[in-house]
């Protein structure tokens, strides 16, 4: 029986395909959600001044960003719109240079939920304490915790459901 291609993998090679040569060195990082595509890649560090402080290369980085950025823009925004017709997916961008990591563009995705009284009094604590703004930015932050400590377990959980996945797309079809 033929496999099929996931569409990450079909977003992946479409993207190592389509973007100008000489942009991103190695492979790409693309991210795929139900509403986003994050393409990120790795640019050239620029070359540094022997002795040059942990301060000094972050901030060599960091210009290097910010001039791929703008100078990459128009083209950008070209192959982000034909993804975003082909794949019917927004197009978020962002690269990594040395140890310094920026993304250009992301998407902000409203996600409704249906919190209880003692869910709500978490997210007000947080934002009476200034750790967030809003209850919005309160949920989020709790996001990142989970994410951050439990990575091994969400992994975990998101394998097991590939593996679901792969069983599915080899069964009868419908």
């Amino acid at each position: 029986m033929k496999q099929e291609t996931s569409t990450d993998e079909k977003v992946q090679g479409w993207f190592g395909g389509r973007l100008p040569d000489g942009w991103f060195t190695g492979s790409l990082e693309v991210t795929v959600d139900r509403d986003e595509i994050l393409v990120v890649g790795r640019i050239e560090e620029p070359g540094y001044e022997k002795g040059s402080s942990a301060d000094a290369k972050a901030a060599a980085q960091l210009g290097r960003l910010e001039r791929f950025r703008e100078e990459t823009r128009e083209k950008r925004i070209g192959v982000a719109l034909q993804a975003e017709r082909r794949f019917r997916r927004k197009v978020s961008w962002g690269a990594m240079c040395g140890d310094t990591r920026r993304l250009f563009t992301t998407l902000s995705v409203p996600v409704m939920t249906r919190l209880r009284i003692d869910e709500r009094a978490v997210l007000d604590t947080l934002v009476d304490a200034g750790v967030a703004r809003s209850r919005s930015e309160a949920l989020a932050w709790c996001v990142r915790l989970v994410s951050t400590h439990e990575s091994d377990w969400l992994e975990e959980l998101r394998r097991a459901f590939e593996a679901v996945e792969k069983v599915r797309a080899e069964g009868p079809a419908i």
